[in-house]
This record gives C-alpha cells, structure tokens and sequence, in this order.
C-alpha cells in the first residue's frame, strides 16, 4: 500500500473556525522564542478549506491510501463532554471525499494537539487525560464510519519527552516524574481507547500505533558510549516498545530514572491495558541516533528531567545531510525494522508510517528523491529478510508547519506558497508517482 502522510495542526489552519478550541500548540506558538519566527499553525495550508484540491493532488499521484489525523480540539473543544458537530462534519467530508477518489483512510486520532483546556488540568501528566481519550476516541469512532485502519497515537515519545522534559514541543514543560508520567498515560489512553474502537469495531477495521524510532548507535567503542546508547534507546524506543510489545516495563528503567521518579503512576493492571494486541504497528523514521556519553546537565537528580539521562548525540564522519542538517542513513531503517522483528516475535504487520526528507523552498528537490529511493531500498531488504511491511507513507504530501522550526523546514511533495496557499508539485511528487505505478 503506497500512501503519503499529514497531520491536521501542521496543515489545517482555521485554528478559530467553526468552533474549534485552542490546543496546547496554539498556546506554545504565543511564547516568546517557541517556534521559529514566532509563527504559528493559526492558517498553516488552509487544508480545512482547500481539502478537495489536496484530496486531488493524493489522486494524482495514484497514492492508494491517506493518513491524516483529527484534531481533539476541533471535535471535543474542551477535552471532554460537548462534541463539536461542526468539526465531526469536517472530517466526515473528508473521508467521503477520499472514497470518491478510491483513496484509503488512515485515521490518527492524536498527532500532539492536546486541548489546552486538559492541560490547564495536568495534561498527559494526569491518568484522567487518558480516560478522556478514549471518549475522543469512541467519538471520532461512531462518526467515522468507512475508516479501515485506526491509529490511536502518533510519536508518544515526542509528546511526553519532547513536550514534557526537553520542552522543545508543546507544552514545553521541562521535568522529571511529570514527562514519565506523560509518556505512561499515553500508552494508558492507546490501551483504553484501543479497547473501545475493538467493542464497537466494524467488520474489517484494523487498529495500531504509530511509534518514532531511532537505533541508538554508541558513538565509539567505549563502554562508556555503549551505556550512553542502551539509556537512549531507552528513553527513545524501550519505554514504548516493551509495554506495548512484550507487556513489560524495561528492566533498566529503574536505574535510569529511580533517582527521578518512584513512577507511582503505574496501577496494577496498565501493562494489560497497554499490550492489547495490535493489528498492525506504525514506525516513523527519519534517522539513526549516535549517542555518547556526557555530564548530567543537573548533577542533582532532584533537578533532572526525565530528558537528562547523561548522553550527547554526535554527528558521525561520513554520511550526508538533509536540509535540516540530520543524516541520512537508510540503514538505520533496516535495523529499526529487523530489530523489531527479532526483539518481539509474533510482531505485528507494519506500516511505515513517516519517512521523509526536510529541505528548502526548492521544486527540483533531488535530495528528497535521493533520499526516498535510498528508504525504499532499505525497506525492500528488510521484507526480503522477512519483515511483514504492509504498506509505505511519504512524509508528507504537502510543506507545512514543521513545529518548533515553522514554516522554513519544507518536507512536502507538493511545494505551498504561503502567501497565496498555491500549491506546485514538485519533482519528487512526479517521482513518486512513477514509483507507486511501477509498485501498484
């Protein structure tokens, strides 16, 4: 299954439109050095309005599937309790629309845009944000009827470390016990919600996860660099993983971050919860992590974020870079993908749900191209090898709000001119779709 991939704060804008409620990322936009010359989501690509003419630019390249996520707060404004008829009617469009076209939805129902009014109550740091995610879910669920595969999270661990101990991403908090806390009742919330879309799931529905994983590679062959690179895979992938996989918290877990967190917030029961089975598991990847071992930024663990585990990433000698300066290696790929399958036998069919290049304002993008074909391959040798991948998602379809680096940082196949929301293919577009006719 060929597809490309968005995400509905980076590309729908109409952030006050038809009843939609500020997110935790309308909030973060408004603080002072947050994101990249102060800009905002607030019009992003207009997609809210412009949703047919992207619609098309996905038929034109005979892509057969779509993932797009909700956003919370246009549906549930408040986090809970009354549902935004106005923004359900939004997304039923739009996958009315994608039928007509003969595309496959892929539904995400939390891609980071938290409704502000659950974080002014503890956000994802509280168990009751996880409960109410799964009302969302059931929400969405019940007025999305015709949507074959449901993602409940996308990237927890950007949402919980990025977002609640780097403070890099919404809501840019920087703690300890808070930021495990999160990363917790994320995986919580994808267990109860996952329990509610499979009670009332209609024939045929598959429903998963999408995780962001990076292979922590020891930056040399010191065994100082070694431990360095277990704590960030870790913090990066085991914490995910292991619960959702293996049903088990990782065995290093408590001496990573005991002098943090005495992680009360884990109920007996939450392992059960979380490692409800999955019909299939999304991987996002973008690039390997070289890790080495450093100071502590806080030689007081009181002090430390869940963020601070005594590790730098270094840039290897050798491999090329992005426009966004991360480097390409394809082969990070290939491991990421037969490491699942060798740590979890019994893994799931897999999605790669995200995988592309960030460059400049450029149309002639052959570092994208360069980049996707070198992706492929490392996808079709993990196959050969006997990962069950089911389908391939090109991040992303069109250039959008790329965070806390703005508008600068363009991933999209389809060139947007902010200022006039034209939209102009690109060449990876064109090669793309040649792809996906020689694949099909």
């Amino acid at each position: 299954m060929w597809g490309v991939a968005t995400s509905a704060y980076q590309i729908e804008g109409a952030a006050a439109a038809d009843g939609r409620a500020p997110s935790i990322w309308d909030t973060f936009c408004r603080v002072p050095g947050a994101v990249a010359a102060g800009e905002t989501g607030e019009h992003a690509c207009d997609h809210y309005h412009r949703w047919p003419e992207d619609l098309n630019l996905i038929a034109g390249l005979g892509a057969g599937a779509y993932r797009f996520s909700v956003a919370w707060p246009r549906v549930v404004p408040e986090g809970d309790g009354r549902v935004n008829r106005r923004g359900l009617d939004f997304y039923r469009r739009l996958v009315d629309g994608l039928h007509e076209r003969g595309i496959t939805p892929f539904v995400t129902l939390y891609h980071w845009d938290l409704p502000q009014a659950l974080e002014d109550r503890g956000g994802w740091r509280a168990r009751d944000t996880a409960e109410r995610f799964a009302d969302y879910a059931a929400t969405v669920h019940e007025a999305l009827d015709g949507v074959p595969y449901w993602i409940t999270l996308n990237e927890p661990y950007c949402s919980s470390i990025t977002g609640y101990a780097e403070g890099r991403h919404a809501p840019g908090a920087r703690e300890g016990h808070g930021a495990l806390a999160a990363a917790h009742h994320l995986l919580v919330g994808h267990g109860l919600a996952t329990a509610r879309l499979r009670e009332r799931a209609r024939v045929g529905e598959r429903i998963g996860v999408t995780l962001n994983m990076s292979p922590a590679v020891p930056a040399s062959a010191s065994a100082e660099d070694a431990a360095a690179a277990r704590r960030m895979d870790l913090m990066v992938n085991r914490q995910f993983t292991e619960p959702l996989l293996g049903a088990a918290y990782p065995g290093d877990m408590a001496k990573v971050y005991g002098e943090i967190s005495d992680f009360s917030f884990r109920r007996p029961g939450d392992l059960e919860i979380i490692s409800a089975p999955l019909d299939f598991l999304g991987v996002n990847y973008y690039y390997p992590i070289h890790a080495a071992a450093a100071p502590y930024d806080q030689p007081d663990p009181a002090l430390r974020t869940a963020y601070d585990i005594g590790v730098r990433t270094v840039a290897p000698d050798g491999p090329p870079v992005s426009g966004l300066g991360w480097r390409i290696e394809p082969r990070g790929l290939y491991d990421t993908l037969t490491g699942l399958a060798t740590r979890h036998p019994g893994l799931p069919p897999v999605f790669i749900t995200e995988n592309g290049y960030g460059g400049g304002d450029e149309l002639d993008d052959t570092g994208r191209i360069s980049y996707l074909e070198q992706h492929l391959a490392a996808t079709a040798d993990a196959v050969a090898d006997g990962v069950d991948v089911r389908g391939y998602f090109c991040w992303s379809l069109i250039d959008n709000f790329e965070w806390a680096r703005g508008y600068a940082a363009r991933f999209g196949l389809v060139h947007v001119d902010y200022a006039t929301q034209e939209r102009t293919p690109k060449a990876g577009y064109h090669w793309y779709r040649d792809v996906i006719s020689a694949g099909s």
